[in-house]
């Protein structure tokens, strides 16, 4: 199992060796329907019926996750079983089939697209839908999955963050300040339950405007429900639409109210609002350690660089949760001005002004190539454009000293000045790295950004 296999032929002939085990004949139609870089899915038929090949081309790809492939196809299962809208677990691969580990399942109906799932004309039903399959999901019992599923415990878990910090630098403060919060207001433990641990918008798929699949099992934990109504709520999941707080489909009251009627369970308001702030610090690191992904070599794709700067997006967020728990003096204290845009280069050509030189011409090849190319280019762009903007106005968001001084105790949401200082730094920094994320008008609006930066 440790080659990786990319002949299509190769890839047929082991699906064959599969299939024959639950007697269906040869697999036809073979598509790649995703460019991950850790698990291939690929698309394809036999006796008539559409299926989904889902693999770690060798098992190197599966080395640090919390379970492997034959028990992510039995929770996906069990979540059958139990009236999910996931799907039918046919066969799991073995050795001697030759295509890594994985398995094949019933392929569904529906787009994972989030901006076609949000342009459908029925977001309430599909929003109630989602509430019913995630409390499905939180019926499950350690009885009904395999023993490799783990049970989160609160500080474990935190302290896990803490670390995640540290092996990032130590130095982002606005994070220091969610994990100084968190370290704070741990809750008490509840019944756990079965956690999809990543449900969201872009992990499901609908079809004419309801729920027709929940996908990506690879996280999978026992803990707080609370926790995963959460984690499908945070403003980056949303895709712009800051009007819907609930996956970017409704409300919250509605949200809750179909999650209760399914669970028999009452939502925590207390509860959800930690495991906002859990979960935004979660993301925010994930999206740091995708420069240490790149840096590694692990993954040397465009995409590692540019989600690591999404870290700032997690950052406004986190802001926008924690200043509720802040004095009200604090909350209102006026922004400092921001930092005067640098001077125009006048003799040779700044770095800047080189990666936008390069965005430009790239632009020139975007009708000329397509696919996931296309898509690659784009992000190409978008790292140049990241580029360009630092030299201009990026503030440097890195500071230790603070950031362990938070930790510490020594400063934290009631230090006079401290939240003002960081909107402002966030607001510039996420400016510079993702000026288009639809919470950056929000925190501005709402902190009175009415800086040039701000206005503009």
């Amino acid at each position: 199992m440790g080659e990786t296999v990319v002949d299509e032929s190769a890839i047929i002939a082991g699906l064959e060796r599969a299939l024959a085990r639950v007697g269906k004949g040869r697999p036809s139609g073979l598509k790649r329907l995703t460019g991950g870089a850790m698990m291939e899915s690929s698309r394809f038929e036999s006796d008539g019926e559409a299926y989904v090949l889902r693999r770690a081309p060798s098992m190197e790809f599966m080395e640090g996750r919390p379970f492997g492939h034959a028990d992510e196809a039995a929770i996906v299962q069990a979540a059958h079983d139990a009236g999910v809208s996931a799907p039918n677990v046919l066969v799991v691969l073995e050795e001697a089939d030759g295509l890594g580990s994985g398995f094949v399942m019933e392929a569904l109906a529906g787009t994972p697209d989030p901006r076609a799932i949000l342009a459908m004309e029925t977001p309430a039903l599909l929003l109630e839908d989602a509430a019913r399959d995630l409390a499905r999901i939180h019926s499950l019992g350690p009885a009904d999955v395999p023993d490799a599923v783990s049970t989160m415990d609160y500080g474990a878990a935190v302290a896990g963050l803490k670390q995640q910090f540290e092996d990032a630098g130590g130095d982002r403060p606005i994070v220091a300040l969610g994990l100084a919060w968190l370290a704070d207001n741990l809750p008490e433990p509840v019944e756990p339950v079965m956690c999809h641990g990543d449900f969201r918008l872009g992990n499901i798929l609908a079809d004419k405007g309801r729920l027709t699949g929940v996908l990506d099992w690879e996280i999978v934990h026992f803990g707080d429900p609370h926790e995963d109504l959460a984690f499908a709520c945070l403003p980056v999941w949303r895709f712009g639409r800051v009007d819907r707080p609930a996956m970017g489909l409704g409300s919250l009251e509605t949200f809750f109210a179909a999650y209760e009627d399914e669970s028999g369970r009452t939502v925590d308001r207390a509860r959800f609002d930690f495991w906002m702030i859990y979960r935004t610090v979660w993301w925010a690191l994930g999206c740091l350690r995708q420069g240490h992904v790149w840096r590694s070599g692990e993954d040397r794709m465009v995409e590692r660089v540019v989600i690591s700067r999404r870290a700032s997006e997690q950052e406004v967020d986190l802001l926008l949760l924690l200043e509720e728990m802040a004095p009200r003096e604090e909350r209102q204290r006026p922004l400092p001005d921001a930092a005067p845009k640098r001077a125009e280069p006048r003799g040779e050509s700044s770095a800047g002004e080189i990666a936008a030189a390069v965005s430009e011409w790239l632009a020139t090849l975007k009708d000329k190539i397509e696919g996931h190319d296309r898509f690659q280019l784009a992000v190409a762009r978008n790292a140049l454009g990241i580029v360009t903007r630092e030299e201009e106005t990026r503030p440097d968001p890195h500071d230790r000293a603070l950031a362990q001084a938070i930790l510490a105790g020594e400063q934290g949401l009631a230090t006079q000045g401290l939240l003002a200082s960081l909107k402002r730094q966030a607001l510039d920094t996420l400016a510079a790295d993702i000026p288009k994320y639809s919470m950056l008008a929000v925190a501005r609006d709402k902190w009175g950004d009415t800086t040039p930066q701000g206005e503009r």
